[in-house]
């Protein structure tokens, strides 16, 4: 019994040890709890920091791809060039980051991007191109500056008026003003000038003829067989005009085409034949010779084409220009020009026939172009104070050192006979063609105004009869 007791108090001494443990296990437990706690919350903490830093360099990354790829493109004229200027130093920081997908990317969209403006380049040049052979433009623009004056104070100054028709000249003065140039009539069924005012610049050297050498250079192709009205001229690639319109809107690629297949000899010949080079009028004091030279313009200055279109080394008075456009109006009489001094020159005058022309079949395929160039081509100014009856003419515009020039020769179907009338222009920016045709049908209009164009009685008509001759 005191055995049990014993073994008893033995194992109760031992839970009781045993108790007394248990406590100070869960006793050191909360003490280790805290730092495995902070630990695990460090490690957390790095992770999340790890991953915060990645995603801010990929955001970095992400940005500098899109700075790369969505940089502006800046085009140049020429397709040729750099398209992304700053594109290149981008390229390589973001290299350096690593991104080189990125590099690869924007080089395959510069590329694609460099292909496509350099097929923008060529098919802009092209349709530029084109529309400068239709209008007859230089590809290069430039501001040129003229010296000459286009106005002065009076133009009559030293004129020979005595044999003149009176009405003919009040409104040719009227039409010019203070305008720096020379306005004349002529009768074409006869040679007879009506008119001519400032005769010291009707009768120089002459001047460059400009557009207005067209007239000679289609008669020539013409009588060539190498036109007609409607054949169309190839001036490049798929680009062709007939003659109407390239004589309404003095298309000078068309006429340097005409130029070249017909040779400098050819053109010279037929430019000879008709008048140029030579004296137009029949002993008038102070006419002076024009120049038609004997060697072709270099190739380098443009050659014959050149001369065809804008006539670049030739020389032309206006006395010359109103001959051949008689000659025209009369059906092919190339007469030389006079100019009475006098009454008794006047009662006695009889015409002079230099050459014939044969040209007769040619006039009707170019009188649509003629006309054209009034109604909607370069001489529509015209129309502006002048619209009773048809009027057909060529204009010209050129430049020769700081002088700028412009010509209008016409002819117009009157109520009682045709008249040629030319008109000269010199002088700074104001000056060209249109203008001169613009002088034109206001020396038209005051001639209407003041019944010149109305039927006469026969007694007038004695005295005036060449004038209004109809051919």
């Amino acid at each position: 019994m005191a055995l049990k007791t014993h073994r008893m108090s033995t194992i109760t001494a031992l839970l009781a040890g045993a108790m007394l443990c248990v406590p100070l296990a869960f006793s050191q437990a909360p003490s280790t709890t805290p730092s495995a706690t902070a630990a695990a919350k460090a490690k957390r903490s790095k992770a999340t920091a790890a991953k915060k830093t990645t995603a801010k360099k990929t955001a970095r990354k992400a940005t500098a791809a899109r700075t790369v790829v969505q940089r502006p493109v800046k085009l140049t004229s020429k397709a040729t060039r750099t398209i992304y200027p700053a594109t290149e130093s981008s390229s390589r920081t973001v290299k350096r980051r690593g991104v080189r997908a990125t590099i690869a990317a924007t080089r395959a969209r510069t590329s694609t991007i460099a292909v496509k403006a350099a097929t923008a380049t060529r098919k802009g040049a092209t349709s530029s191109v084109r529309a400068i052979k239709a209008v007859g433009r230089r590809t290069r623009r430039f501001v040129e500056r003229f010296t000459a004056s286009s106005f002065s104070d009076d133009v009559t100054v030293g004129d020979s008026t005595a044999g003149e028709d009176p009405v003919v000249r009040a409104a040719a003065i009227q039409a010019l003003g203070n305008l720096n140039g020379t306005a004349m009539a002529i009768d074409p069924s006869n040679g007879r000038i009506l008119a001519m005012v400032n005769q010291k610049l009707a009768l120089s050297s002459g001047a460059e003829p400009c557009s207005t050498i067209k007239i000679a250079v289609t008669l020539a192709a013409l009588d060539e067989g190498l036109i007609t009205r409607d054949t169309p001229v190839n001036l490049g690639g798929h680009y062709s005009l007939t003659l109407t319109p390239a004589l309404a809107h003095s298309v000078n690629p068309y006429f340097e085409t005409l130029g070249r297949k017909m040779g400098f000899e050819r053109v010279k010949h037929y430019a000879n034949q008709f008048g140029l080079g030579e004296l137009a009028g029949y002993n008038i004091p102070g006419e002076q010779l024009g120049v038609y030279p004997d060697t072709e313009l270099p190739a380098a200055q443009g050659g014959v084409g050149r001369m065809c279109s804008f006539g670049e080394s030739i020389s032309m008075t206006p006395l010359q220009l109103g001959a051949l456009v008689s000659a025209i109006a009369n059906g092919g009489t190339l007469y030389y020009l006079q100019h009475p001094q006098t009454t008794a020159e006047i009662a006695s005058f009889a015409p002079k026939v230099k050459r014939s022309l044969d040209i007769a079949p040619l006039i009707p395929e170019m009188r649509d172009g003629l006309e054209g160039a009034v109604n909607y081509g370069t001489a529509r100014s015209l129309r502006t104070t002048f619209r009773e009856f048809p009027v057909l003419g060529k204009t010209g515009t050129c430049s020769n050192n700081g002088t700028r020039l412009g010509w209008f020769a016409s002819y117009a179907d009157t109520p009682t006979g045709r008249i040629v009338t030319v008109v000269f222009l010199e002088g700074g920016r104001p000056t060209f063609g249109p203008k001169a045709a613009e002088v034109t049908g206001q020396m038209y209009r005051a001639l209407w105004d003041n019944s010149y164009f109305a039927p006469k009685t026969p007694q007038v008509a004695t005295s005036v009869r060449s004038v209004h001759a109809n051919p």
